[in-house]
């Protein structure tokens, strides 16, 4: 489908409504992938400029030389990061949040929002993706989880869990920012989808918020660049339809 740039526009404006922090890539992604509408990546950002809907970006140099390289995932299960970020509750204060995201899919396979930040907590997060994700049990399975040296996954019990588990954890060295960034980036699309926008929300309505947007518009619908602006669960169907052609032949 064709627009003239009046409704472009105006569709452009509806999707940073929503969307605040999105760049022209992004939203043309969208109306291209979601909407069906024919716009190349010159009238985009044209419009986008006319509108003064562009988004800066500030370019920081890093000052610290990754040693190694981060694992890199060929599969749905092999390698998921695991991080926890913070934000603040009205009366209440500080809420901890603890995501699980697969590699390979960008997915969100397990989360928890809680008032502390224990072992426990990142052990529930966890328990959750597994019993998601790996209903059939996930030893044998290969998965690797990167994580941060902190307290909570460094932490005795989770330690012997994954032992047990039969996931083996790797922790980036301290000289390297990008040991866990796939996951680092997921924290700050759910700081500017939800948390954001939605700041004075009391702790369930929170937590609500993120579980809601999670299963009905980042798993299914956000696409990425890196998946060729498919869905984490695009992605997933792609490869698993993929799998069952491969054993098929």
């Amino acid at each position: 489908m064709r627009c003239a740039d009046g409704e472009l526009s105006a569709r452009i404006l509806a999707i940073k409504g929503d969307h605040p922090f999105w760049g022209h890539r992004r939203v043309r992604a969208w109306l291209v992938h979601r909407e069906k509408v024919m716009v190349n990546e010159k009238r985009g950002r044209r419009l986008m400029k006319e509108h003064a809907l562009m988004v800066t970006r500030t370019v920081h140099k890093a000052k610290r030389t990754p040693q190694g390289r981060e694992p890199r995932a060929d599969r749905p299960r092999e390698v998921w990061g695991i991080d926890m970020t913070t934000f603040m509750v009205p009366v209440i204060g500080w809420v901890y949040r603890v995501r699980v995201v697969d590699w390979y899919t960008k997915k969100v396979v397990g989360w928890d929002v809680s008032l502390r930040s224990r072992a426990a907590e990142w052990k529930w997060a966890l328990d959750r993706a597994i019993g998601r994700e790996c209903p059939r049990g996930v030893r044998g399975e290969g998965l690797r989880l990167v994580s941060e040296n902190g307290s909570q996954p460094t932490a005795t019990s989770c330690m012997k869990d994954m032992v047990t588990l039969g996931i083996e954890q790797i922790f980036p060295s301290y000289d390297n920012p990008k040991g866990n960034a796939d996951t680092e980036r997921m924290m700050r699309t759910i700081k500017e989808e939800v948390l954001w926008l939605n700041e004075g929300a009391r702790f369930e309505e929170a937590k609500e918020t993120i579980g809601r947007w999670i299963e009905g518009e980042y798993n299914p619908l956000d696409g990425h660049s890196a998946l060729g602006y498919r869905s984490p669960e695009e992605c997933e169907r792609l490869y698993n339809d993929r799998l069952c052609l491969e054993k098929a032949a």
